[in-house]
C-alpha cells in the first residue's frame, strides 16, 4: 500500500496555528491542528470557530434553494385549504427519514399526509405513472418526491395531465434532459440552482422544504425547538447516504449525535437499543455500521413501510417489535449479501479477463436485487476498479454500482444510455434496470469507457496519510480537540497519521485470529525529544491485520513506521488512548 501525504503550505499553517481558539497544545500540536483544518479548507480564524462550533444560525436559508418558494407557496395554500398531500418517497435510509420528516413538519403545521413507498422488487425505483393515476383518482392534488423523481418526466407529465400538482425534491444529479415539468423542483444540483450546499442528501433537501414550511407556520420559539428535535433523523440519512459531511450536513450529524444520546421518540429509542447503542454517546461510524443498515433491511429484504411507521408510532411495545423486525432483516440481509459476495468472488478469481476489466461488471440469476449494491461495495473493495452487479430475473435486469474516487461512474452509465430501461446515480453510485440480453455488450462497454479514463496506477490502494505525528505528541488535550474536528466521515475523514521508526516493545499478540495488538513506545531516534512523552508507549491495534503484521516476521525491539488513527478505549480497567492501525511496515535501513 502506498502512502500519500497531504500537504498544506507551511506559511499558512503558522498563520492559522496562531488563530486557533484552543489551550495546552504546544507549538508542533497547534502546528498539526492548522494543517488538519486546511487541508479540509478551513483557513481562516472565523471558519475555524464554525467548524469547531457548528449551530442552527449557520444553516443558509431554505428560499436560496430555487424551487423553494413555489414549493412552500403551494404546501401552504394545501394546508390552508385543508387538501390531503401524498409524500412520493424512496425505499432506503434516506428515503424513507425524508418521508418521516416532511410527513411530520406537515402534521406539525395543521396538515395532513399520506405516503408511498415503492416496493423494491415489484415496483423498481423512482416515481411510477399508475401511481399518480391511483392518487389523483383519490383526490389528491399535491404530490411532493422525497429523495427521487428528478428524472421522472412521464409522470411529471401524467401529474399535469390529471391535474395533480408535483412538487419533486431530490438530490440526485440531472440527466442531460434538464429537470421534469413539474410545479416546482427542489434540487440544489439543477442548473442555475446558486445554493450554498450542493451536497445535501435527499433527507437533507426535505428538511429545507420542512424548514421553509415550518418558518412559515409557526411561531419562532417552536420552530427552532421543531428544527433540533429534526437534527437526529437528518443526521442519520446523512451520515447513512455517505454525503460529505462539510457545510450544512456537518451541522446536521453534529448536531443530531448529539440529539442521540437523549433519543424520546419511541421508535428511535426502540431502533437504538436492538442496535446496542441505547444511552452512549455516538460517532457517525455507529450510526453508518449499525443504525442505517437495519432501516436500510427493510427496504432491501421486506416493505420499506415498517420504517415510517417505526418513527411514527407512539406506543413503546409497538416500536419494540417493529424493531425486532429490521433487526431480523437486517441478519437475513447479511445472509443473502455473504451468499452473493461467496459466488461473485469465486466467479472473479476463476475468470481472469473479468477481474482484470477496469470496470468490473458481473451478474447472477436469481440474485437479491436488495442486497446488490452492499455487494458491489465488496467488490471495489476487493479489487478497487468501479463495479457494477446486476441480478437478472429472466428476460430483465437490475443493476447497481459503486466507483472508485477516479471514476465517474455515472457519465460512464450515461454513455451506455440506449442499454438501459432506466438509471440514474451520481459519481460513486448508480443503479439501473435493462433487458438481460443487453448486459454482455454493457460489460464491454464500461470495460471500453473506464479503459480511456483510467491507469493501472488509479487501481492501487492508497493510505492518504494527513499529517506526520510523532508519538510524543500524542497527549490527551490533543485528542480532546481532535475530537471536536468530528464527527467524521466523507469530506471530513478521521485523521490518519504517520510516525517513522517507533519501536516495538513487545511480539505481537493475535486476537481472535484475524487481529493484531502491538504495543509501540517513542523511544526511537525518530520520535526525538527531551520531554517524559519518550518514554510512553501506547498499544496498538491492527484490526483484520493479522496476516499481514505476521509476514513481516517481526520481533520485539524492531523499528516500525505505522499509519494509525487516535481513538480512546473505555474500559475501566485498561481505557485510555490507543492507536487504531491503518498500515505497518518495518523501517527503511
Amino acid at each position: 500500500m502506498r502512502w500519500q501525504l497531504r500537504e498544506s503550505d507551511p506559511e499558512q499553517i503558522a498563520a492559522l496555528a496562531r488563530q486557533l481558539p484552543v489551550t495546552g497544545l504546544d507549538t508542533a500540536q497547534l502546528a498539526t491542528l492548522a494543517h488538519l483544518l486546511i487541508t479540509r479548507q478551513i483557513i481562516s480564524g472565523e471558519s475555524v470557530t464554525q467548524f469547531l462550533t457548528p449551530s442552527l444560525a449557520q444553516l443558509h436559508s431554505p428560499y436560496r434553494m430555487s424551487g423553494m418558494q413555489a414549493a412552500v407557496d403551494r404546501l401552504d395554500a394545501a394546508l390552508e385549504r385543508k387538501e390531503p398531500i401524498l409524500i412520493y418517497g424512496d425505499y432506503d435510509v434516506d428515503g424513507t427519514t425524508a418521508i418521516v420528516i416532511l410527513k411530520t413538519a406537515i402534521e406539525l403545521c395543521g396538515g395532513t399526509a399520506s405516503y408511498h413507498v415503492p416496493h423494491r422488487i415489484r415496483e423498481g425505483y423512482d416515481m411510477r405513472d399508475d401511481v399518480v393515476e391511483r392518487a389523483a383518482a383519490e383526490g389528491i392534488r399535491v404530490i411532493v418526491s422525497v429523495d427521487m423523481g428528478i428524472r421522472a418526466f412521464a409522470p411529471a407529465e401524467t401529474a399535469r395531465k390529471h391535474g395533480v400538482d408535483l412538487i419533486v425534491t431530490d438530490h440526485h444529479l440531472p440527466g442531460p434532459d434538464g429537470v421534469p415539468n413539474a410545479l416546482a423542483v427542489v434540487n440544489p444540483n439543477q442548473s442555475g440552482c446558486d445554493y450554498p450546499c450542493k451536497s445535501l442528501c435527499g433527507a437533507g433537501v426535505a428538511f429545507k422544504l420542512a424548514q421553509g414550511l415550518m418558518e412559515r407556520r409557526l411561531s419562532g420559539a417552536d420552530h427552532t425547538r421543531l428544527l433540533m428535535s429534526f437534527m437526529k433523523v437528518v443526521a442519520i440519512a446523512t451520515i447513512a447516504d455517505s454525503v460529505p459531511l462539510i457545510d450544512e450536513n456537518r451541522i446536521f450529524a453534529r448536531l443530531g449525535l448529539e440529539g442521540l444520546r437523549s433519543a424520546v421518540n419511541p421508535g428511535l429509542k426502540a431502533l437504538l437499543e436492538v442496535s446496542q447503542l441505547g444511552g452512549k454517546p455516538l460517532s457517525s461510524t455507529e450510526v453508518a455500521f449499525r443504525i442505517a443498515p437495519r432501516i436500510n433491511a427493510a427496504g432491501r429484504m421486506d416493505v420499506a413501510r415498517d420504517v415510517v411507521d417505526l418513527f411514527s408510532v407512539k406506543d413503546a411495545v409497538r416500536a419494540q417489535e417493529i424493531a425486532a423486525k429490521l433487526n431480523q432483516l437486517n441478519t437475513d440481509r447479511q445472509e443473502e449479501e455473504r451468499r452473493i459476495v461467496d459466488a461473485i468472488l469465486a466467479r472473479l478469481e476463476e475468470d481472469a479477463a473479468l477481474r482484470e476489466a477496469y470496470c468490473i461488471v458481473v451478474d447472477g440469476e436469481g440474485w437479491h436485487r436488495g442486497v446488490i449494491g452492499i455487494t458491489a461495495t465488496r467488490v471495489v473493495e476487493r479489487y478497487g476498479r468501479p463495479a457494477l452487479v446486476i441480478a437478472r430475473d429472466g428476460e430483465q435486469a437490475h443493476g447497481s454500482g459503486r466507483s472508485i474516487g477516479a471514476f465517474h461512474l455515472l457519465d460512464g452509465l450515461e454513455s451506455c444510455r440506449d442499454l438501459f430501461t432506466r438509471y440514474g446515480g451520481h459519481s460513486h453510485a448508480v443503479g439501473f434496470s435493462m433487458p438481460s440480453q443487453n448486459v454482455a455488450e454493457l460489460r464491454a462497454r464500461m470495460d471500453a469507457f473506464a479503459r480511456a479514463r483510467l491507469e493501472l496506477k488509479d487501481f492501487e490502494p492508497v493510505l492518504r496519510v494527513d499529517a506526520e505525528l510523532p508519538l510524543s505528541q500524542i497527549t490527551p488535550k490533543f485528542y480532546a480537540v481532535l475530537e471536536r474536528m468530528e464527527p467524521f466521515g466523507v469530506g471530513n475523514p478521521e485523521p490518519v497519521f504517520a510516525a517513522h521508526g517507533v519501536r516495538l516493545l513487545a511480539p505481537p499478540t493475535v486476537i481472535k485470529e484475524k487481529h493484531m495488538r502491538l504495543k509501540v513506545g517513542a523511544t526511537a531516534a525518530g520520535d526525538a525529544g527531551s520531554s517524559w512523552r519518550q518514554t510512553v508507549s501506547y498499544k496498538a491495534m491492527g484490526w483484520r491485520l493479522a496476516e499481514q503484521v505476521q509476514n513481516l516476521g517481526l520481533l520485539a525491539g524492531d523499528l516500525l513506521d505505522i499509519a494509525f488513527t487516535l481513538n480512546h478505549n473505555d474500559h475501566p480497567e485498561f481505557g485510555g488512548l490507543e492507536l487504531s492501525l491503518k498500515d505497518v511496515k518495518k523501517a527503511a535501513g
